[in-house]
């Protein structure tokens, strides 16, 4: 599910301090990026709106290794006509927990460019499904909140940071999947600003899946939405301000420009932060 906010930044927590988030994100959709081309309506829930809440937690274990950990509490929602409903024994909301993610993230190097300095990271984790949230085989499964995949993932990231507080970041990696669900590649550039008392960026992800995956509607699509190819590019921006004694607002918005199987969405969220 998309956020505003990467889960992997390019900063380091330091020993012992970390950030504790608590955020909410509105997503709509009416379009959707299929293949070979978009639809402007959701088949089956004509639209779909996708809330979620997000717990999202890091922990400086030393200067130079961070745990990250994040838990989405997600509903999805479609407008299909009622009658739809019951002839075909859909319902128009899912909802529940989806995947637990943690996350370690090490600087594995670290270079002045003369006044910049050049951080090397990697990163390695996985997901796991937290509830029994159904992704089964129908149409119906078009608004489920997950592909209830358990995931490993592995990502190098690169962090240029300037003396007057501009920093770009990118990163890329790959995501190992069971359920059927394809492998994919993933990437993430930003660039953004890092002060005292602000924090702003912008950024563009990436997903790729590996071809074994399916096609909604298409030639060897049995309805068994974890198997497709989800292939999309995201554009967000998030800004932070800090308040007193720790706290700190967050907002941000995101929208997708092209896609495999994913809706067109786009959303807005905002959060509160403590930082230790």
């Amino acid at each position: 599910m998309a956020s505003a906010q990467s889960l992997v930044s390019g900063f380091m927590a330091g020993k012992g301090h970390g950030s504790v988030v608590v955020s909410s994100t509105v997503e709509r959709y009416s379009s959707v990026y299929l293949a070979p081309t978009k639809i402007d309506k959701v088949p089956i829930f004509n639209e779909v709106r996708v809330t979620s809440v997000n717990l999202y937690g890091n922990y400086g274990i030393t200067d130079k290794l961070d745990a990250v950990i994040s838990l989405p509490y997600i509903e999805s929602k479609g407008s299909a006509d009622e009658r739809v409903l019951q002839d075909q024994n859909y319902t128009n909301r899912r909802a529940g927990l989806q995947d637990i993610t943690v996350l370690l993230k090490a600087k594995l190097l670290s270079r002045e460019l003369g006044t910049n300095v050049l951080d090397i990271l990697g990163v390695v984790g996985g997901s796991v499904p937290v509830s029994d949230y159904q992704s089964k085989t129908g149409l119906g499964y078009i608004i489920a909140i997950g592909n209830h995949s358990k995931k490993a993932n592995v990502s190098g990231v690169a962090h240029l940071k300037t003396v007057s507080g501009v920093f770009f970041t990118g990163q890329a990696g790959y995501s190992v999947r069971d359920n059927s669900a394809p492998n994919a590649f993933v990437a993430e550039t930003k660039v953004g600003y890092a002060g005292p008392k602000l924090y702003v960026d912008a950024l563009a992800s990436i997903q790729h899946s590996d071809k074994s995956g399916t096609d909604i509607l298409q030639p060897g699509f049995t309805g068994f939405f974890p198997a497709t190819r989800v292939n999309y590019v995201r554009l967000g921006v998030s800004a932070f301000r800090p308040l007193a004694k720790g706290f700190g607002l967050s907002v941000g918005a995101t929208t997708y420009v092209s896609g495999r199987n994913v809706g067109k969405s786009t959303g807005v969220s905002g959060g509160v932060a403590y930082n230790f």
